[in-house]
């Protein structure tokens, strides 16, 4: 038996991926357990469970390989730091402790993790390799195109290459500090959300857009800031910015030029900013489109997988999908740091180690469905342990006949069932569920129940069997990675007067017969879901298909905001008991919320920025 750990960690969202005999049977970040979002730090709980769940001792791995190499990462800090010295003196001191004591001596903390019994070798993979370990050996693809596409790794922003069998090979980068994922990620810091966090409402903010408005900046951008080339490469000037030495993304040179300082978290949304959305994004599908095309041109092949934090900007994958030059796309799940931890055990698998490797349909991903799962035993304790009143099914067909009657009358359902899911999507199994049909459910959502800001889309989960009469999309969606319009048989017109309405007065209109999963620009982020891997779900969906005629849920993540998706029944219950969420479908069990004695102190309100 062979078996590999993978890890990342340092940066955010840390985390660890196991594979044996060519398996991924383990992965999960480790702010599943912390509670903290976005955690980076070692992923020391992420690191036992993976071992914990394949009943595995550290003894008996054949290698752990680490998703980048900290000396070159340290190399370009120096580097860049000495080369804008004094002017980098604050942030090299604020980040240096960090440096000496764990990033560049992970080693230490690996060993101290595994402990004495481990005597694998320890290996580096860079960064981007890992990436592109992630998408292509974790596809089912026997060969394919590769790109990957972030922040910065080492010294790497983005790489293209090639995949055949278990060997990934990358022949070009971009490299810092130019870079299409520190550019979007400077947006989102100018408009006010949260790097390494934010970047998605970005995305979702970017069709209320005014298109005079998005252009104007748009235009604005690039005759000044960005010279983009017709291989998608960048050359960004380094005047606009402070990433390279200060402790922001954007210098005052930005802000004049965009017109004003940066957004102040949670101020109130304008349509300059919406604006100012509209055009990073309507820039960076442009950039995946040239190149995309450009390695389309240099590979000729058909098939092209992705990764990287930009990997999962659903609406230029979108895009990509029907513009671009290739006939089919897989995209990792966890295309984000976290998913570097699976690349690196991958790469170790096939590469380090010359295992061989036999595409699998669907590859080796299982659904992504790769996380920590709970028995009904456990499931009883927490509800039992908290006084919670429930109802346990021995039967799939009655539990589920008794959520979909709660979903077609316009309850709120959270469902917590089989392993948890590896990425920043929920796919079934740590999700808030509701009917799409129902208008004001996106609303009730964002405001009452996932306590966040209210221009939010929601997506929805469909059957892959009827996913084509709803969506123009031709083919599966299992992670909730593709932005299609919906089908034109269920959209409705608009009524008079809204094509005239700006920003977010546009939020109410009823674009079609599942308005809560359909967004201002009338497209949807689609989950399609198969019988395989998850026949619980599917049969769930099924029969709200059968009660309602309508094969569509509306699928939210299960956690509060700033939280990360809950992983265990304890975290499940406080979720419920703190906000409005009608039931929750824990196991075999279903919890009413008239039914509790729930504590006042349990709740949670609305954030008074958010009302």
């Amino acid at each position: 038996m062979t078996a590999v750990l993978g890890i990342s960690a340092h940066y955010h969202d840390s985390a660890a991926a196991l594979v044996v005999e060519g398996e991924v049977v383990a992965a999960v970040e480790e702010e599943r357990f912390s509670r903290v979002k976005h955690d980076g730090d070692f992923p020391e709980r992420a690191v036992a469970w993976c071992l914990r769940e394949a009943a595995l001792d550290p003894s008996a791995l054949d290698a752990v390989v680490f998703y980048d190499k900290p000396v070159l990462k340290m190399e370009r800090l120096l580097e860049t730091y000495l080369a804008l010295a004094p002017r980098g003196l604050r942030s090299f001191m604020r980040a240096a402790p960090a440096w000496l004591d764990r990033k560049l001596f992970v080693h230490r903390e690996i060993d101290r993790a595994l402990g004495d019994r481990c005597e694998a070798p320890l290996y580096y993979t860079r960064h981007h390799e890992a990436h592109a370990a992630s998408a292509f050996l974790a596809s089912p693809f026997e060969e394919a195109a590769i790109v990957t596409l972030d922040g910065v790794g080492e010294w790497s922003t983005s790489t293209w290459g090639v995949g055949r069998g278990a060997r990934v090979e990358l022949r070009q980068e971009q490299r810092f500090p130019h870079s299409l994922g520190l550019l979007y990620s400077a947006f989102t810091q100018y408009t006010g959300f949260r790097v390494n966090s934010g970047e998605y409402k970005v995305m979702g903010l970017a069709p209320y857009a005014d298109p005079a408005g998005a252009r104007r900046f748009l235009d604005l951008l690039r005759e000044h800031v960005v010279d983009l080339r017709d291989d998608g490469s960048l050359w960004m000037d380094q005047s606009y910015f402070d990433y390279c030495a200060g402790l922001t993304m954007t210098s005052p040179r930005f802000h004049a030029l965009f017109g004003a300082p940066p957004r102040p978290p949670e101020a109130p949304l304008t349509q300059r900013v919406m604006d100012l959305a509209g055009a990073i994004q309507s820039f960076t599908e442009e950039v995946v489109l040239r190149v995309a095309r450009h390695v389309h041109r240099q590979t000729g092949m058909k098939r092209l997988c992705l990764a990287g934090g930009v990997a999962l900007n659903c609406v230029a994958n979108g895009r990509l999908l029907r513009e671009g030059p290739f006939d089919e796309l897989w995209i990792q799940p966890a295309a984000g740091d976290a998913g570097g931890a699976l690349g690196a055990a991958l790469q170790g698998y096939h590469a380090i180690l010359g295992r061989p490797r036999s595409a699998q349909p669907g590859g080796v991903q299982r659904g992504s469905l790769l996380g920590p799962c709970f028995d009904r035993a456990a499931v009883r304790a927490c509800l039992d342990g908290v006084g919670a009143r429930y109802t346990a099914y021995d039967d799939e067909g009655s539990l589920h006949a008794a959520v979909v009657e709660l979903l077609a009358s316009g309850k709120v359902v959270a469902r917590f069932d089989g392993p948890m899911e590896f990425g920043p999507r929920a796919l079934g199994n740590r999700s808030i569920l509701a009917d799409p049909r129902d208008p004001s459910m996106q609303k009730t959502l964002n405001l009452r129940v996932k306590l966040r800001e209210s221009f939010r889309p929601f997506a929805p989960a469909c059957l892959e069997e009827h996913a084509g009469d709803y969506f123009e999309l031709d083919r599966p969606s299992p992670y909730m990675l593709l932005v299609a319009p919906v089908s034109a048989a269920h959209r409705r017109p608009l009524p008079p007067g809204a094509e005239a309405l700006q920003g977010l007065a546009r939020l109410d209109i009823e674009r079609s017969d599942i308005p809560a999963v359909t967004h201002v620009d009338g497209t949807a982020r689609i989950q399609t879901v198969a019988r395989s891997p998850n026949p619980r779900f599917h049969a769930l969906l099924r029969a709200f298909y059968e009660r309602t005629g309508c094969p569509v849920l509306i699928n939210t993540s299960f956690n509060l905001r700033g939280e990360p998706v809950v992983c265990t029944p304890d975290d499940a219950w406080r979720c419920f008991a703190a906000t409005d969420i009608d039931a929750l479908l824990i196991g075999d069990h279903l919890c009413l919320k008239s039914e509790q004695r729930l504590p006042e102190s349990s709740r949670r309100t609305t954030p008074a920025a958010l009302d």
